[in-house]
């Protein structure tokens, strides 16, 4: 029984390198479409065969950062192989993360609200 419980850490704590291998990884790509990216999140699935990477991006085009990142994604999977100790690598899926992106807008709009309050009063 013992065993069964290791394995979400384990997940957990692939998901955390291939996170910090794959930022470094990134950095080293050329392709224009690909701008100052954040990774927020791997969920890798239970048999390690897939990756969704959750990303932000600072500068650039989401949906031409999305499509260039899933173009490099082969690359960068034979980068992890390279550093990462386990058989099975998983298939990378860029996902855009609209989080960050919310939250400022919402963030705007609050701050809209407490000024025209503050007029009111």
């Amino acid at each position: 029984m013992r065993h069964k419980r290791s394995i979400p850490n384990r997940g957990f704590r692939i998901a955390d390198q291939i996170q910090r291998d794959l930022a470094e990884l990134i950095r080293e790509l050329k392709d224009p479409r690909i701008g100052m990216v954040t990774l927020h999140a791997v969920e890798v699935s239970a048999d390690y065969a897939h990756a969704k990477v959750y990303f932000s991006l600072l500068v650039g085009d989401p949906a031409e950062c999305e499509a260039a990142l899933n173009e490099a994604a082969g690359y960068l999977r034979n980068g992890l192989f390279k550093r990462l100790q386990i058989h099975t690598v998983p298939t990378l899926h860029f996902h855009f993360d609209r989080t960050t992106e919310r939250a400022a807008e919402l963030n705007i709009l609050i701050n809209q609200a407490n000024a025209t309050r503050a007029k009111d009063d």
